[in-house]
């Protein structure tokens, strides 16, 4: 897969995550780009580790599953570091 394939796979494995979480993240498109990017990097290691496959080919359902799963993680790492930004009032 080339580099803006992998560039369009992130972006929409970052969009889709977003999507399947609950809630209202934060961060624009740069962000989603940025985490499904991140989150494709895992999930094609995890998957390598795993299950002997990693991202291969665009097309291919894995590799949709396992970028769309590692933004998924990503993306629920990144709301924990970054917090809801809600205060509790007493």
């Amino acid at each position: 897969m080339g580099f803006l394939g992998f560039l369009l796979l992130g972006l929409i494995a970052g969009a889709i995550a977003k999507l399947i979480l609950p809630g209202k993240q934060g961060g624009g498109w740069f962000v989603t780009l940025l985490l499904g990017v991140v989150g494709a990097l895992l999930g094609g290691w995890i998957g390598g580790l795993l299950f002997g496959r990693g991202l291969e080919e665009f097309f291919d359902l894995g590799t949709w599953a396992l970028a769309i799963g590692g933004a998924i993680v990503v993306l629920l790492i990144y709301g924990l570091i970054v917090g809801r930004g809600q205060k509790v009032d007493d």
